[in-house]
C-alpha cells in the first residue's frame, strides 16, 4: 500500500510555542503519544499548540498576506518573475505545484489536528475545572472555524476533518467536501464557541465577541444578512479608538478595539516568536527583503482627498519610488526577521461595516442606521458623510462598503475575500492589470479559487479533484 502525506496530518502535532503573555510555554516536542494528554497542564500546552498553528508561515506569519492581499489590487510583488511562488500568486500563473499554496494547506491541516487533539481529550482530563474546559473547547472551536473559513474561501470544497487523525489512511476516499457542509460545521463550531468562551479570556485568546463576529461574517458571506444582523449585535464591550493611526504599531496591540490578533513577540526563545513583515513587506533594497507586498499605485488613488488613512502608506527608506505601509513597521528590533508585530484579524471597524452590510443586504433604507455606521468609520478617517443623495441604492451602497473596507483594511488580509463577497473581481482585476504598462493579465472566474495542492491530488487521484481552469 502506498502511505503518503494526506492532508499533511501524518505528522504528529509538535506542541511548540505561542507566545506573549498567558500563551507563552515551554515547546513539547516529543509528547505525541497517545497517553501523553492526562493533565490540565497537558491540554493547555495542545491549546497552546493550535494557537501557534496561526504564527505559521504558511497562515497569519506571511502567506495570508500573500494569498490575500498581493492576489488582489492593494499590494504587488516589486519583481514577481524573481519571486517563486509569491510571483506566481500575484501574476495568477496557474501552478498547481505552487509551495505558497502547498504550506498554506499543509499547516492549515496541521493546525486543524491541534484543534481536534483538544477536542478529543479533554472531557477525559480530571484535574481541569468545567469552566475552564468550556473556555479552552471555545477557543479551539473558534480556531478551527477560522480555518475552515480561510480554506473554503481560498481553495472552495475542501475536505472537512473534524476529529483527531491517528491513521492518515482513514481519509483515502474522502475526497473534498462541499461548501455547504463545510460552512455548516463552520457555523456550528462558531455557535458552540461564542456560548463556551467568556467575554474576556487574557490577552491573546478568542472570546465570545470574537466568535460571533467571525460567525456575522459567514453568515455574510453565505447570503444570510439576518443571521449576520444577530451575530454582529451580540459583539460588545469594544471601544471606538478615535484616531486611525492608534489602531497599529506594536505599542498598539491587544487595544480596547481589538478583537481577535494573533501574538508575535521579539527576543524570545532564540529569536523564534518573532514576525517578518517589518523586514519583508519592503523594497529589495532593504536587507533580506525581495518586494514582498509592496502598496500599488491603484491603492493610493483610489483615496478620497483628505482620507487620514492615507497616512499610514509612506515611500519606501530605501527606494522612494516604492510604498509601504505603516502598520508593520517595528524600528526597535534587534533581529531582522524577529519582529513584535501582531496581525490583527478581527477589530471593532470590522464589526461596524460588516453590521451595516448586514443591514443593506436586508433592504436598502435611505439614510437608515447602515448610513450611520459607515459614516462612523469614515469621521475618523476625516470624510464627509455619505447620504441618500449620491448613495441612493442597495447596490450604490455595496459598492460604498466595498470601497471603504478597502481603505479601512489595506494590508490587514481582508480584500481578496470582500472583493468575492460584495464586489465583482474579476472585472476589479482585469481593469487593475489594464491599467499596468506590459502586464497583459486577464483573468477568469477560475481564478477565483486557487489550486489544490498537486501533492493531494497525487495521493488520492481518483477522489481528489482539481479545481477548474487549472
Amino acid at each position: 500500500m502506498r502511505i503518503s502525506i494526506y492532508l499533511s496530518l501524518i505528522v504528529a502535532i509538535v506542541l511548540s510555542t505561542a507566545c506573549e503573555d498567558d500563551l507563552n510555554t515551554v515547546p513539547e516536542v516529543k509528547n505525541t503519544s497517545a497517553g501523553f494528554y492526562k493533565t490540565e497542564a497537558d491540554i493547555e500546552a495542545a491549546v497552546n499548540a493550535a494557537y501557534a498553528g496561526l504564527q505559521k508561515s504558511g497562515l497569519y506569519g506571511y502567506n495570508y498576506h500573500i494569498l490575500m492581499e498581493c492576489r488582489s489590487d492593494n499590494t504587488f510583488e516589486e519583481s514577481p518573475t524573481s519571486s517563486g511562488g509569491y510571483g506566481d500568486i500575484d501574476l495568477f500563473n496557474k501552478n498547481t505545484s505552487n509551495s505558497v499554496i502547498k504550506n498554506t494547506w499543509s499547516q492549515t491541516y496541521k493546525t486543524i489536528q491541534a484543534a481536534n487533539i483538544v477536542l478529543n481529550r479533554i472531557d477525559v482530563i480530571d484535574d481541569m475545572s468545567a469552566d475552564l474546559k468550556s473556555a479552552r473547547k471555545g477557543e479551539v472551536k473558534f480556531i478551527r472555524a477560522l480555518l475552515y473559513y480561510n480554506l473554503v474561501n481560498l481553495y472552495g470544497d475542501v475536505p472537512l476533518v473534524t476529529k483527531e487523525t491517528t491513521d492518515p489512511t482513514d481519509y483515502f476516499g474522502q475526497g473534498r467536501t462541499p461548501l455547504a457542509e463545510v460552512y455548516q460545521q463552520i457555523i456550528t463550531d462558531l455557535t458552540e464557541a461564542a456560548s463556551e468562551l467568556p467575554s474576556t479570556n487574557g490577552t491573546g485568546r478568542a472570546t465570545k465577541g470574537a466568535a460571533n463576529a467571525l460567525l456575522g461574517k459567514v453568515y455574510l458571506t453565505i447570503g444570510d444578512p439576518a443571521k449576520a444582523e444577530t451575530a454582529l449585535r451580540s459583539v460588545t464591550g469594544y471601544s471606538w479608538i478615535p484616531k486611525y493611526s492608534n489602531l497599529f504599531g506594536v505599542d498598539n496591540e491587544n487595544n480596547a478595539a481589538s478583537i481577535f490578533e494573533v501574538q508575535y513577540e521579539s527576543n524570545i526563545n532564540g529569536n523564534s516568536e518573532g514576525s517578518k513583515f517589518a523586514a519583508k513587506f519592503t523594497a529589495q533594497a532593504n536587507p533580506g527583503s525581495k518586494g514582498n507586498n509592496i502598496i500599488t499605485q491603484d491603492l493610493i488613488d483610489s483615496f478620497e482627498p483628505g482620507d487620514l488613512r492615507r497616512n499610514e502608506i509612506i515611500p519606501d527608506r530605501q527606494n522612494s519610488s516604492l510604498f509601504i505601509s505603516t502598520k508593520y513597521i517595528d524600528d526597535n528590533r534587534t533581529v531582522l526577521e524577529d519582529g513584535a508585530n501582531n496581525v490583527i484579524v478581527l477589530r471593532y471597524a470590522d464589526v461596524v461595516l460588516m453590521l451595516a452590510e448586514a443591514l443593506n443586504e436586508k433592504g436598502y433604507v435611505a439614510d437608515g442606521e447602515a448610513f450611520s455606521l459607515i459614516n462612523q468609520v469614515r469621521k475618523r478617517a476625516g470624510l464627509a458623510d455619505l447620504t441618500a443623495a449620491t448613495v441612493s441604492s442597495q447596490e450604490a451602497f455595496r459598492a460604498a462598503l466595498l470601497k471603504e473596507r478597502r481603505h479601512e483594511f489595506f494590508y490587514e488580509c481582508h480584500r481578496w475575500f470582500d472583493l468575492k463577497r460584495l464586489g465583482d473581481p474579476v472585472k476589479v482585476m482585469n481593469a487593475h492589470f489594464a491599467g499596468i504598462p506590459g502586464r497583459n493579465i486577464t483573468i477568469a472566474a477560475t481564478d477565483l479559487l486557487y489550486p489544490i495542492p498537486q501533492n493531494q491530488i497525487d495521493t488520492d487521484p481518483d477522489f481528489m479533484k482539481q479545481n477548474p481552469g487549472y
